[in-house]
């Protein structure tokens, strides 16, 4: 699975959705040749599948790049329909591990797409709940020993039915052989093998510090079959959801704001010494703009209201960068 995804980012291919129309209406009269006193069986349930896969694109649509991840979603979307579609004729259909490792730079929609994948794991029936259960190495290591064990063992029961999500995974295997982390990373191994199919296992952090904690123990590397780069996102793919998260507050972008911004975020991204944060970035500078905004706005109009389109408008001078 992991060469699709990687050979998806240079794709240029119609979404997901337009491909489960094509790929599932155009074989299925095919597989019914010989059927033919069921002619108009499988059709239907083509439809609801579809419909299913629909509703969830619109969200994954919604998500600015990211196309090797919504390929991603689309492979697993039609590995479990077809599975479906194999024990209904009687033929074997062998169980997958969905444990995933997510890579990449903060702000790069790691989480969003796990909340995704589990919405679509629960609507497929890979699990019964589909919730997602987010936690750091604070929540998994204790004070003594033990203690980590029962805390990790806690949280496993908790995400049982859904999907316990790690940021900063690499974070356990920090501390060597004798910090607590050591145990947590253990206990998570035992978990994975005694609760097999209850939850699935998504670990999430920077590219080269997640590869190090997967060497932190023998058994991890084998029990992560599906490992995804999240890639820093462009300047203009910046700049769209700049837009997009003005637009859901009800807000407008001066060009000449954009403008600012765009080299704000040129020079940030270059010359910053710290990771950048991507799409968390651009969230915090909107939020600063709108505060901006709202202090500009009252010193302008000291003895009346401002119009409609005055207190959706962000100016140069709201970003304060």
């Amino acid at each position: 699975m992991n060469g699709r995804v990687a050979a998806a980012s240079g794709r240029e291919e119609g979404r997901p959705s337009r491909q489960i129309n094509i790929v599932l209406r155009n074989q299925e009269p095919v597989a019914l040749g010989s059927a033919a006193e069921e002619p108009e069986a499988a059709p239907a349930k083509i439809h609801s599948h579809n419909s299913l896969f629909q509703e969830l694109s619109r969200e994954l649509d919604a998500l600015v790049g990211l196309d090797n991840i919504k390929e991603l979603v689309f492979e697993i979307y039609a590995l479990l329909q077809v599975a479906q579609m194999r024990i209904e004729a009687g033929l074997a259909s062998s169980g997958q591990a969905y444990h995933m490792v997510f890579k990449g730079n903060p702000g790069t929609g790691k989480t969003t797409v796990a909340r995704i994948v589990a919405k679509l794991f629960q609507r497929m029936g890979v699990l019964s709940k589909g919730h997602l259960i987010e936690v750091e190495r604070a929540d998994l290591v204790g004070e003594y020993i033990g203690h980590t064990a029962q805390k990790t063992r806690d949280l496993v029961k908790k995400a049982l039915g859904g999907i316990l999500f790690i940021d900063e995974a690499y974070s356990l295997a920090r501390g060597g052989d004798k910090d607590f982390g050591k145990e947590a990373i253990d206990c998570l191994v035992k978990s994975m093998e005694d609760h097999r199919n209850q939850f699935i296992l998504i670990l999430a952090g920077y590219s080269g510090e997640i590869d190090y904690f997967l060497m932190s123990n023998p058994g991890l590397p084998s029990r992560f079959p599906i490992q995804v780069e999240f890639p820093d996102y462009t300047i203009d793919q910046l700049l769209e959801i700049a837009g997009l998260m003005a637009k859901e507050r009800d807000y407008i972008l001066m060009p000449q704001a954009i403008l600012k911004l765009k080299q704000h975020l040129l020079l940030e991204k270059t010359e910053s010494l710290h990771a950048f944060s991507n799409a968390r970035y651009v969230r915090n500078a909107i939020e600063k703009a709108v505060r901006s905004q709202a202090v500009r706005l009252l010193y302008q109009y000291e003895n009346n209201s401002p119009g409609k389109q005055e207190l959706m408008t962000l100016r140069t001078e709201d970003f304060k960068l």
